[in-house]
This record gives structure tokens, sequence and C-alpha cells, in this order.
């Protein structure tokens, strides 16, 4: 997976390409594992935000049944993608509506299968030891509040994150003000990762991510009107040997996978 990484850094100190590349070398090789394959085991590309909770409900379903999903996570857009060009995908669960629409254009998915699984909502991130709370409203001067940092974020020009980010910022008028010193990620979890380290002091992820790092904390939560709605839907791909599918994606879909996903911050759809 090739990190996209459109900042600058500060000083010599601050190398945000280095760290990216370092996580992304992380991801492609379980990315790596997928492609390799794993005769009978169901292949699961989720979106990056998904992480701690799908971990979770894999441990439980492996303890369950015997039988362990090959997970792959990473921005939605860079996983529809990788489908279309014939990774061995059974399921597919993105972050918006828009990628699981491309994959259903390109006839990459049982249409009979989507469903909308989950929901979350976005939020301006800091690191855990700086104080004081934006109001995220129109008109916030979030560029003053930037000074000469950057804004972490998944890319606004595919990833999910990045897009509902965007939108956000559009409504309350201050995109015009910021993007020129926004840090583009290549997934959600790599902006995270920015603001964790320190490297910017200010980011755009999901409430789960923020729950799931201990070293950021949540500055703000952007209005529920200032983007559209937060939706991940799933399906099961059109290439899937069904009975190898079937199981695991019946198994997210029940009341005990639903309480362990809100239990991660998520909401219903």
């Amino acid at each position: 997976m090739t990190t996209v990484v459109r900042a600058f850094c500060r000083n010599a100190c601050l190398d945000i390409s280095r760290i990216l590349r370092h996580t992304a070398s992380i991801a492609a090789f379980g990315a790596g594992l997928a492609f390799a394959g794993h005769a009978g085991a169901q292949q699961v590309y989720a979106a990056a935000s998904l992480k701690d909770a799908l971990d979770d409900l894999s441990a439980t379903y492996t303890k369950e049944t015997g039988k362990k999903p090959v997970l792959v996570y990473g921005a939605s857009s860079t996983l529809a993608r990788q489908i279309e060009k014939g990774a061995p995908a059974d399921v597919f669960i993105s972050a918006d509506l828009d990628w699981m629409d491309y994959a259903q254009k390109h006839d990459l998915i049982d249409v009979a299968s989507r469903r909308n699984l989950l929901g979350n909502a976005l939020v301006l991130i800091a690191p855990a030891t700086t104080r004081g709370n934006v109001d995220l409203k129109p008109g916030v001067a979030l560029n003053d509040l930037l000074g000469d940092g950057r804004l972490a974020m998944g890319d606004p020009a595919h990833v999910p994150a990045g897009l509902y980010g965007k939108a956000a910022l559009e409504k309350l008028g201050a995109w015009s003000q910021v993007q020129g010193k926004v840090a583009a990620a290549d997934n959600v979890r790599n902006a995270l990762l920015l603001v964790a380290r320190g490297e910017a002091p200010y980011g755009i992820v999901y409430k789960t991510d923020a729950n799931a790092e201990k070293r950021v904390r949540i500055a703000g939560t952007f209005p529920a009107d200032s983007h559209a709605p937060i939706v991940y839907p799933l399906a099961v791909t059109k290439q899937a040997d069904r009975a190898v599918a079937e199981p695991f994606y019946k198994f997210l879909q029940t009341p005990a996978a639903m309480a362990v996903f809100q239990r991660y911050g998520f909401a219903r759809p």
C-alpha cells in the first residue's frame, strides 16, 4: 500500500513521511498475507477504522467456530480498487456509501447481500497532553488554532474520513483557510497516528478512532448536519465462495456482534 502524505515537516525532527511509510508497511504486510491465500478462511476487507472492533469480534468468532477470518484493513477506496484488481476478498466493509456504490457499479459485490451495518461520528482530536475544546460551529477559527502546525486527516481526495472532514469544514466555512495545512494520510488510522505522535496539533478522525488511542483526546465533535451521515455498508463479494463467506458475514450482524461494535463507540446506522 502506498502512503500519500502531502505535508512538509516543520523541521528535520518531524519526518511525517517516514512515520507513515513505517505504518503502511505493516498494513501492506497484512495485505500480503491475504493475497498469499488462506484455504477455507474468510477474507474480510474492512475500513481501517474498524480494526479494534473487528479484531475483537474475529477472536470471539474463532473461539466459537475454530475458523479464523483473514482481516485486511485500509482505506475503503484502496480496498475497493484492490478487489477490482482481483484481490481475494469474500466480504467488503466500507466506511462510506460511495465506495460500496463503486463496488456495486463495477459488479464486485452481491447486491442482495448489501447491508448498512454501522454508523459513526466525526471528531476533531488533539494530543492528550493538551487542554481546551474547540466549538465547531460556522466561522470557527481553526486556522488560528493550527498556527504553523498541520491538520491531520484522511486524504480528502478519496479516503472516506477525509471526504467527510472536508465536507464538514466547507459547511463551517473553514476549508479554504486550512486546506493548505492539511497532512493528507492514506487512511484514517495514519491520520490518528500523526496526532498521537505529536506530529500534528489537530486531526480529524472518527469518534471510534479517538476512543481507541489513549494519546489523543476529543477536542470537538462536528455537527451531524455538517457532513453526510457516516454509514458502514457491508456485502459479500461476487467472487466469494458463499459457503466460506456467509458464516462470518452473518455473525457480524448478530445482536452479540452489534453489542461489541457499540462498546467500541459505533452506532446503528
